[in-house]
């Protein structure tokens, strides 16, 4: 049927997306239509969504800078500035299609271009750009506890607290308040990161418009960004990062990040007519 809308399911360690390609822009992405694909009941099912789009067919005013923008929504169908292990999925995905060069790749998305190539083992490599600290002393509280924490843009809003034990986040059914509020005004991805040894932190995440996520791209590079300024932190150049959904790389050089990590698509369809007749 010419009215079929393809769409596919991928992740990056666990933080699992709805990929929906529309090169021409013909679609006209909605809330609605974004969390009813991402509903973990009705729908498909993802933290987020990726819309593949040429950037000459999008009106998007950061769609520019690459022949394909990133159209990242939240589950909720928020939009961010970027997302790290989504860009690696989206990337993925224009390989397998033939539409771009494994070897290196420009990625617009909002949060500006990003390069992204594919290494041997078969993980893809993004350039994250430079982190911006959040000026202000930061609090988050979560299970009747309060924690210091520390704000930075990369790009997206991370508040990142550094605890004894994972667990001392408790089941993070609902966004940690983190204050003063004005430092965030657009909302926050908290961190909660433990120092496990010399180059290596373990980490979880609360994504604004979300909830917990099994992992966090951008949060992983706050998360060490944060580490290697602490007093007596590793200077090594690469971080390892454990999230809930495996195992993340980090390197940061003069200043800019690098995240590196697994990019997978475990399913290819089409959406029932009927069923996506209801948003359309």
């Amino acid at each position: 049927m010419a009215d079929d809308i393809r769409v596919l399911k991928g992740h990056g360690t666990g933080n699992d997306f709805v990929i929906l390609p529309d090169f021409d822009g013909a679609l006209d992405v909605t809330a609605q239509m974004v969390g009813s694909l991402c509903d973990r009941r009705f729908g498909l099912g993802g933290d987020g969504l990726l819309r593949v789009v040429r950037s000459e067919r999008c009106d998007d005013p950061q769609a520019q800078g690459a022949e394909f923008f990133m159209d990242y929504r939240n589950a909720d169908g928020s939009l961010a500035q970027m997302c790290g292990n989504g860009i690696r999925v989206f990337a993925r995905f224009l390989v397998d299609e033939g539409l771009a060069d494994p070897a290196g790749m420009e990625i617009a998305t909002r949060g500006g271009v990003r390069h992204v190539r594919r290494l041997r083992d078969g993980e893809y490599a993004v350039g994250m750009g430079e982190a911006r600290e959040v000026g202000g002393v930061a609090s988050v509280m979560v299970s009747n506890r309060s924690y210091p924490a520390v704000g930075v843009h990369l790009p997206n809003p991370h508040a990142v607290a550094f605890v004894g034990a994972l667990d001392a986040a408790g089941p993070l059914l609902s966004a940690p308040e983190v204050s003063p509020e004005h430092l965030f005004p657009e909302g926050v991805n908290v961190e909660f990161v433990v120092e496990v040894a010399a180059g290596h932190i373990e980490m979880r995440v609360h994504e604004r418009g979300v909830g917990e996520t099994w992992s966090c791209g951008t949060g992983a590079c706050a998360a060490v960004w944060a580490a290697r300024r602490r007093p007596g932190a590793s200077d090594s150049e690469i971080y390892r990062v454990d999230v809930p959904g495996g195992t993340l790389h980090v390197r940061e050089v003069e200043g800019q990040f690098e995240l590196i990590g697994p990019a997978v698509i475990v399913a290819d369809g089409v959406l029932d007519a009927e069923w996506a007749a209801a948003w359309r």
